[in-house]
């Protein structure tokens, strides 16, 4: 068997190892300019933003961001849902030298003040209309100034980021002035490849919340794979739907950043759940190319107007399908009403994004996560001794070692050191993704069980304890545990097992009304059961596994 047995499985043309440019992640964005400044950059609604546009108002809010202090290294929250905006101040960060800490715009101010302290933000850049629920947290969070977003309109040349403190009470940010702009040319040229770019919150190894930190060239690296592994997808050609939130390191890197390096017009959607909307925009913009979770790609399917003939999906040329298993049924339905093709893939916010995938013209083996992309090495290592690599089709701890693996876990030694970790041979660190997998003879790989205990509900991540700590505190309850269990819809939802304080008598309503003022919607528990114990293991602990098995026994 070869060393690496899947590279006789790559596509023909798709090469071992790619050459990556040293350049930060906004390269993407300003190459685009310099080779398309009139090509369409930016699709939302009804307005159009050319490559030129955002570069230069991207550039705009990197200027004033300088101006207000902005040091290099200095992290920034970014707080809106999918947008213009969030794109603009995202290059925007990056090119004054910030750090990007993107916060789920679903979070509660409890959740945004427990990101914002972790990170140290001091500034923080929200939509509009989430200013109120920033406002709730500003004293436990730390943050020194909030910029909320306004309309931005590329016809006047001004920066709509209106400055709501009292520091600058209301007025609209402008750097028009020589200086600022040679200063930021300064600046940009200064900002190098191992310079951090991200901070990604991710559930890690033990459920608690930790930002991997990833550099600039982690990012290029990335997108740069799925450029070369996506060949059917050709530069100033693609549309790209931007439909998974791009706060998500799934929708940054193989939406985002994947379309810009492409230099592709990318349809921004803000609410994927619209489905109508969204098809709408298919039919529209003519997309070519969309990342998603299976829930989006069935709901597309099962669509009254899609199986009524209405709708004219075959400008879809390929997708990749993430964060959930991606059924059979579903992916061949989408498959024969397109004429595209949808890759299943892998991936962690510790490489962010992905580490494997499915071959786009080449064999799709369902319920592979497909093969590992150029310059990715991944091992099976044995569970119990953490050194030993496994024999072909024996199950262990799936291992990587490749040019976009993060940094570190922010302020997290101990954390770090667990899953970067050298094998027996030495040499430099693997990633110990803490999925349990196998790979075939022909080197694809499938992720059988989850080592962590992170719950993916339609693809965003919650974390046990998160849900745990929010039941915990009201004061009916003595014991709670909450794990994922099987949903239909949504790959997995959180299920809530809890035992009440003596004498209290608890209901589902009455728990997950206390859950909305303290948990982002798809965090609430859609299942609870009322239990007079909990399975716990000697040292106390409670079994969120073994409560998994009871009710996946019940349910058999």
């Amino acid at each position: 068997m070869p060393v690496f047995p899947w590279l006789a499985n790559y596509d023909s043309g798709i090469p071992p190892h790619l050459e990556y440019p040293r350049v930060p992640v906004f390269d993407f964005l300003d190459r685009g300019a310099r080779r398309s400044a009139k090509r369409t950059c930016i699709i939302f609604k009804d307005k159009v933003y050319t490559y030129h546009q955002v570069t230069n108002l991207s550039d705009r809010i990197a200027a004033s961001l300088l101006a207000l202090g902005l040091r290099r290294g200095d992290r920034v929250g970014l707080f809106m849902p999918n947008s213009p905006e969030f794109i603009l101040a995202y290059f925007g960060i990056l090119k004054a030298g910030g750090v990007v800490v993107a916060i789920n715009p679903l979070y509660t101010p409890p959740e945004i003040a427990r990101q914002a302290r972790d990170a140290g933000l001091e500034i923080l850049i929200a939509a509009g209309t989430l200013y109120e629920r920033i406002q709730k947290t500003r004293a436990e969070s730390g943050v020194r100034l909030v910029i909320v977003t306004g309309e931005v309109v590329p016809q006047t040349g001004d920066l709509h980021f209106d400055m709501l403190t009292a520091e600058h009470g209301g007025t609209v940010v402008r750097s028009k002035k020589s200086s600022a702009v040679s200063v930021l040319s300064a600046v940009k040229e200064s900002i190098l490849p191992d310079d951090v770019a991200l901070f990604q919150y991710t559930g890690g190894t033990t459920g608690v919340p930790k930002a991997a930190v990833a550099r600039h060239r982690n990012l290029v690296t990335n997108a740069l794979q799925f450029k070369t592994w996506m060949s059917t997808l050709e530069e100033e050609q693609e549309v790209v739907l931007l439909a998974l939130p791009i706060f998500h390191i799934y929708g940054m890197v193989c939406g985002m950043l994947l379309g810009l390096a492409l230099r592709a017009a990318l349809v921004v959607i803000p609410d994927p759940r619209d489905i109508s909307g969204l098809l709408a925009a298919i039919q529209a913009h003519r997309v070519s190319y969309f990342p998603a979770a299976p829930t989006l790609y069935n709901a597309i399917n099962n669509h009254p107007e899609v199986i009524a003939g209405k709708v004219d999906l075959t400008s879809v040329k390929a997708c990749i399908s993430g964060s959930a298993p991606l059924m059979k049924e579903t992916k061949e339905k989408f498959e024969r009403l397109t004429g595209g093709r949808i890759c299943e893939g892998y991936g962690l916010s510790e490489a962010p994004t992905a580490t494997h995938c499915n071959p786009l013209r080449g064999e799709n083996r369902i319920g592979s996560v497909g093969l590992p992309l150029p310059d990715v090495d991944a091992r099976i290592i044995n569970i119990e001794d953490g050194r030993t690599e496994m024999p072909v089709g024996e199950i262990g701890e799936l291992v990587l070692r490749s040019p976009q693996v993060m940094k570190e876990y922010h302020r997290m030694p101990e954390e770090t050191a667990n899953v970067l970790r050298t094998l027996a041979g030495g040499g430099e660190p693997w990633l110990f993704t803490g999925d349990i997998a196998r790979m075939d003879a022909q080197g694809y790989f499938y992720i059988v069980d989850r080592k962590k205990e992170l719950i993916k509900v339609s693809g965003y991540q919650v974390w046990p304890r998160e849900v745990e700590e929010a039941i915990s505190s009201h004061p009916k309850v003595l014991e709670v545990g909450a794990a994922g269990i099987p949903d239909a819809y949504r790959g997995e939802t959180v299920k809530a097992w809890i035992v009440p304080r003596n004498g209290e008598n608890l209901t589902s309503d009455e728990i997950k009304g206390w859950c909305q003022d303290r948990l982002a919607p798809y965090k609430i528990p859609t299942q609870i059961e009322f239990r007079s114990e909990l399975p716990k293991s000697i040292v106390g602990k409670i079994l969120r596994r073994e409560l998994v098995r009871q009710h996946l026994e019940k349910e058999n």
